[in-house]
């Protein structure tokens, strides 16, 4: 039947019937479109998308490596997954909603950009102020160009909190992995410590009271210059290997407050298993942690009130 259907003479004779369709398909065309052509609707169509185009830059991955157009079911998924463990979901919603919002005013004005993808960076920022930690100082173990660290104090202070933050990072012109080449960064900004106190100017006071002490969180002489204090928060986003998270655990239970809230940043990731398997191992430990939850490769700790 095929055959028959595309022989030749199939198609001479069928030819008169799909003329009349043509014809009545453009006819219609034409009666929406008025007396539109079609030449005119290509030209339309092409100008819109060429208007497009600079407003696709504020979201697209050029200059970063990642795009920040995130779909609906990802926005209302990380949205089901922060009310699980942090209360009402129009708490959530709001939360996510302003941090989306500051990723993105943050990365146009800002030297470098956030590590991370889009949902990850969102549900941080969204999680610790609803988590409502203890006090507000906060430790960042690993930072990159500091814009998360600044995002985080404007989200902060949304909520009506005065923070205080630390930073902890080499700042070694380029982000260390150990056993990982991660090459340039795609925005071609070198890490460094200018980069950083511009990103943290833009939140104003409390980014630039910001501590920043360069090196490793291992290194005694970083555990000593920074451990003067409880941390309300610790987020924990620095080497990535299962060693290197144990011992930012091992640190963590010293030094966050009763009550405090410890993120573990690219937990459950595939690409880096080291971090789950740190964190199995410490649970099994007599420690003051207790799994909150895990939202947008996330997981949330809080340290015993005792």
């Amino acid at each position: 039947m095929r055959a028959l259907l595309t022989s030749k003479v199939a198609r001479r004779a069928l030819r008169p019937i799909t003329t009349l369709i043509d014809q009545r398909v453009e006819r219609e065309v034409r009666r929406v479109l008025g007396s539109t052509s079609y030449g005119a609707v290509h030209q339309e169509l092409k100008q819109v998308r060429n208007r497009q185009r600079p407003l696709e830059l504020f979201f697209d991955g050029t200059g970063r490596g990642v795009s920040r157009l995130p779909s609906a079911s990802h926005l209302n998924g990380l949205i089901e997954e922060l009310t699980r463990f942090t209360g009402e979901r129009a708490d959530a919603e709001r939360a996510v909603a302003q941090a989306f919002r500051l990723v993105i005013a943050m990365e146009a004005l800002g030297v470098g950009r956030m590590a991370g993808g889009t949902m990850n960076i969102c549900g941080k920022l969204s999680a610790v102020p609803l988590l409502d930690p203890p006090n507000d100082d906060i430790l960042e173990i690993g930072t990159l160009y500091g814009m998360f660290g600044a995002a985080l104090i404007r989200m902060m202070e949304r909520a009506g909190r005065d923070p205080r933050l630390t930073i902890v990072d080499p700042l070694a012109g380029e982000q260390l992995q150990p056993g990982t080449s991660m090459g340039a960064d795609a925005t071609g900004t070198p890490v460094r410590e200018a980069a950083v106190r511009s990103n943290l100017a833009l939140a104003g006071a409390a980014g630039g009271a910001a501590r920043i002490q360069q090196g490793f969180s291992e290194d005694p002489e970083v555990r000593a210059a920074v451990s003067d204090r409880a941390y309300g928060v610790v987020v924990v986003d620095g080497d990535h290997s299962a060693e290197g998270v144990a011992k930012d655990l091992e640190w963590a239970e010293r030094i966050v407050a009763p009550g405090g809230i410890v993120v573990l940043d690219d937990f459950g990731h595939p690409k880096w298993p080291g971090i789950k398997e740190a964190f199995d191992k410490h649970m099994t430990s007599d420690t003051r942690f207790t799994f909150l939850g895990q939202a947008a490769h996330s997981g949330y700790l809080r340290a015993s009130a005792a």
